[in-house]
């Protein structure tokens, strides 16, 4: 699909006026609002007006620059200006223009937008507060031909930031359209996820571990330490399959517990599954296409980022996932940890006189292993109560990543009789804690994954 071009190009976007007076409105509006959106303060309401009012101004002025967006920045506008009459007081109600925008339409490699809602940001605030991003689609060619292959995923939608307001000056790299102000639930279509900001904190987190841990990378791997575009794309196939398995496979009911309070391991494994997902099929189009004879330019670029893909998965969850954020059921980390100990209990990981090796030969179908055992768990879960299959995935974990000594799901001494949640509630905070070498490794590498807050693709080009 082609689309009229902007007038300004992507990098001359964040330097309009326009956009520069909407970041201090909304700058300016935010610290009135309270967790909903509303100004509660009636001595704010006047000059919170005013503020909108400038912001839809600056909106309907930006607004020739997405002609692709153009029924959407038309509503939005009108969004903002119904917020001011029912009362600045009042929720916001942006649903009439949530609809409207539909960026997934729109996968052109390089094509801009401005989005403007009442959100949250996720991992950042979860407060609602008026947000602003200016983006650029990343959707390169042999990604295309992914989704348009075995790998279709029409809600993905992958990003790169130009600028932003407070709300994503912070660790959050997805854009989802639940996180938006709304008086009822639509049915959702599309997901974003900023690979800029993914591909720079993994690049410089894998940088600084690789120095803390004398690991030596494959020629590949380091030359994505290099190369902010090469890794980007990485986590354009990565997150592509990613997103597309959390509703695929041998699957109980509601694999990801949205709206489920269940053991936070679970979640560790949900999110590994997918991860592994990613990892398993960029093994077998790595396979298939090093068999092929006669390989082309696509198909010499599609191997190289199967290739990538595998040591992005590998890298990031071992290095950064595992001691980011707190020891509060941290899934994520737990999901990290998971990895990590597979590999070296199979020993295709090595930690040997101070110094972190692999063999590389050996770790695809080690890691797959690890995916074959969280989907035969998946697989064997309708059979299962839903206390059995907690049982059962707790047993999987922690064969391989010790528990805490004081554990109680560690004793089997659990309330079989009682309410799920009575289960739930014996979990520890940190069930399973960080081993000797992360505890180790987490205090060299704090600063440098704290540094990361904000990132973009431009600050590490």
């Amino acid at each position: 699909m082609s689309m009229e071009a902007t007038a300004v190009s992507a990098a001359e976007l964040a330097q309009q006026p326009a956009w520069q007076r909407m970041k201090s409105a909304i700058a300016e509006l935010q610290p009135m609002q309270n967790k909903k959106g509303e100004v509660e303060n009636t001595a704010d309401h006047a000059r919170a007006a005013e503020l909108i009012g400038e912001i839809v101004a600056t909106i309907r002025e930006l607004a020739p620059l997405f002609p692709h967006n153009a029924e959407y920045m038309d509503q939005v506008a009108l969004d903002f200006e119904r917020w001011v009459e029912a009362g600045v007081g009042t929720e916001p109600d942006f649903l009439d223009s949530l609809v409207l925008f539909q960026p997934q339409q729109h996968r052109i490699d390089g094509l801009t937008h401005l989005v403007i809602f009442p959100m949250l940001t996720q991992n950042g605030s979860r407060e609602r507060k008026v947000e602003a991003v200016l983006v650029e689609a990343i959707w390169p060619e042999f990604i295309d031909a992914l989704e348009q292959g075995d790998y279709s995923n029409k809600l993905f939608v992958p990003l790169r930031f130009l600028d932003f307001t407070a709300g994503y000056d912070t660790n959050s790299a997805v854009l989802f359209p639940e996180t938006v102000a709304i008086r009822e639930v639509p049915s959702f279509t599309w997901g974003a996820i900023f690979q800029d900001r993914e591909a720079a904190r993994y690049r410089r987190v894998v940088k600084a571990a690789t120095e803390i841990t004398k690991l030596e990378l494959p020629p590949l791997a380091a030359e994505m330490l290099e190369d902010q575009h090469l890794t980007e794309e990485t986590f354009v196939m990565w997150d592509l399959i990613h997103d597309r398995t959390h509703m695929r496979g041998d699957l109980p009911f509601d694999p990801f517990m949205i709206k489920q309070r269940m053991p936070f391991f679970l979640y560790s494994l949900e999110e590994l599954r997918c991860d592994l997902t990613a990892f398993r099929e960029s093994v077998k189009i790595m396979r298939e296409l090093e068999k092929k004879e006669g390989r082309d330019e696509a198909d010499e670029k599609q191997l190289k980022m199967a290739q990538a893909t595998q040591y992005a998965i590998i890298f990031d969850r071992i290095f950064r996932f595992t001691v980011t954020g707190g020891r509060v059921r941290n899934y994520d980390g737990l999901g990290g940890q998971l990895l990590f100990a597979w590999m070296h209990q199979k020993r295709v990981l090595h930690w040997t006189n101070n110094a972190l090796s692999f063999d590389w030969e050996d770790v695809p179908d080690v890691v797959n292993q690890l995916g074959e055992a969280i989907e035969l768990l998946y697989w064997k879960s309708i059979d299962r109560s839903k206390r059995a299959h907690w049982v059962a995935a707790y047993e999987l974990v922690s064969s391989v990543v010790e528990p805490h000594p004081a554990s109680v799901w560690k004793t089997g001494n659990l309330p079989f009789e009682g309410a799920p949640r009575e289960m739930t509630d014996l979990v520890m905070d940190d069930e399973f804690p960080l081993s000797m070498f992360y505890e180790a490794f987490e205090k060299k590498i704090r600063d440098v994954i704290e540094s990361t807050k904000g990132i973009t693709g431009a600050s590490e080009a």
